[in-house]
């Protein structure tokens, strides 16, 4: 761990502690006011978000002095895969899920709760990466053949999401799975097709929910209709359907450019629902002001295009695969959650990276981390150990040059 330290990239590392820490924050600022009425410590959440985050420094500490080969084991990753693959069927299936907010969703283990599906963002990328490095010979010349087995089994764990319900859950995943076969060297054919396809196929079943008025879907799901009906305009419905959108914007204005002070949210004292988790930026805009919400933004933009940039200089298709498809996880979350609170596109319960209460999201982007971190220390000392060798070689045809 000595000698790996010299290659630890603190681009990285540093704009993850920061935010985290920030997040730390934010939840107490967020929950405390709930938890006071409800007469429980006004600090528990907080306490909760600061744990999770130190067992996830110890995850990125425990995955950054691992062999990348290890991340590469064929075993292990089918082990992991088998794993989130029980725990979805035990949430979805068996007492032990939890539902939250008309979703069955979590997991019970012992006196806490996880998310399989945040879990999952992480196994798709990690598992897409190896299987398809290893194909990188057929994907260009028979991307069906190489791509049908993969396809066929993040499609099948991305639909136990789905039934969960959780719509929004199942479109990022669908995203990222996304983000990682464009990654692996398909076809500009094939991907004008995919993208095409799928453009049309979304368009068709959003046309579907809007002309049936979401009565094609049994039971819950018929709340995507819902979400598209008071997207444009929440105000239409302010007391019940636009409720959240409504009151998101009302704390983005209250905000400001600088904000009205940490801790003195009027929002979230029981106007703004899921206030720490899905809205927790509208909190941090109207607490913290508008600059800082955009240099928080910004940092985390940095942290993406670092995280993208190691994936496009790595010499190693799995390395390169991996940080692109977590680069493009955390730019997906980001951009779903500030496109929702602002009304960009339809709201869809997901957090906000490293800000938003949540130990399994805050996990899940950790143990990311922790790969590209280990990544990039690889690939720097395999370039170093390069140009040493290339060095030798070079003074050793100097030393040989025939005398004249």
């Amino acid at each position: 761990m000595s000698k790996k330290r010299i290659y630890l990239d603190y681009t990285i590392l540093i704009p993850y502690l920061i935010l985290s820490s920030l997040g730390v924050l934010m939840v107490y600022s967020a929950s405390s006011y709930s938890l006071m009425i409800e007469g429980k410590n006004e600090a528990k959440q907080a306490i909760m978000q600061g744990l999770f985050f130190v067992f996830s420094l110890i995850a990125i500490v425990f995955i950054y002095k691992m062999k990348t080969s290890v991340f590469q084991n064929k075993k292990f990753i089918q082990i992991a895969m088998a794993i989130i693959g029980i725990m979805l069927v035990l949430t979805r299936f068996t007492p032990l899920g939890v539902e939250v907010n008309g979703a069955k969703g979590w997991l019970k283990i012992g006196p806490g709760q996880i998310q399989p599906a945040e879990f999952l963002k992480i196994m798709l990328v990690w598992y897409l990466a190896y299987i398809l490095a290893r194909r990188q010979d057929k994907i260009e010349d028979n991307f069906k053949e190489a791509a049908q087995s993969p396809i066929f089994i993040v499609s099948l764990l991305i639909f136990m999401v789905l039934i969960q319900p959780d719509t929004g859950g199942a479109m990022i995943l669908l995203a990222i799975a996304s983000v990682m076969f464009f990654a692996s060297g398909i076809s500009y054919i094939y991907s004008m097709l995919i993208a095409g396809g799928g453009f049309i196929v979304g368009v068709g079943l959003l046309e579907l929910i809007i002309v049936t008025k979401g009565k094609i879907f049994p039971g819950r799901l018929k709340y995507i209709y819902d979400r598209f009906a008071i997207y444009k305009n929440p105000f239409i419905d302010p007391f019940d359907k636009g409720h959240q959108m409504v009151n998101s914007y009302y704390a983005i204005y209250n905000g400001g450019w600088f904000g009205v002070g940490l801790g003195k949210s009027v929002q979230k004292k029981g106007f703004l629902p899921e206030a720490q988790t899905d809205f927790m930026f509208s909190i941090v805009l109207e607490e913290l002001g508008l600059i800082i919400g955009i240099l928080i933004l910004l940092l985390l933009l940095f942290l993406i295009i670092r995280i993208i940039w190691v994936g496009i200089k790595a010499k190693k298709p799995f390395n390169s695969m991996m940080c692109i498809g977590i680069g493009g996880m955390l730019f997906i979350q980001t951009f779903v959650n500030v496109g929702g609170i602002t009304g960009f596109i339809p709201l869809t319960g997901v957090t906000f990276p490293f800000l938003s209460q949540g130990g399994s999201s805050l996990l899940t982007l950790s143990i990311g981390i922790g790969f590209v971190l280990n990544i990039c220390a690889d690939e720097k000392r395999h370039l170093e150990l390069g140009s040493v060798e290339s060095n030798k070689d070079e003074i050793g045809d100097v030393v040989q040059l025939p005398r004249s």
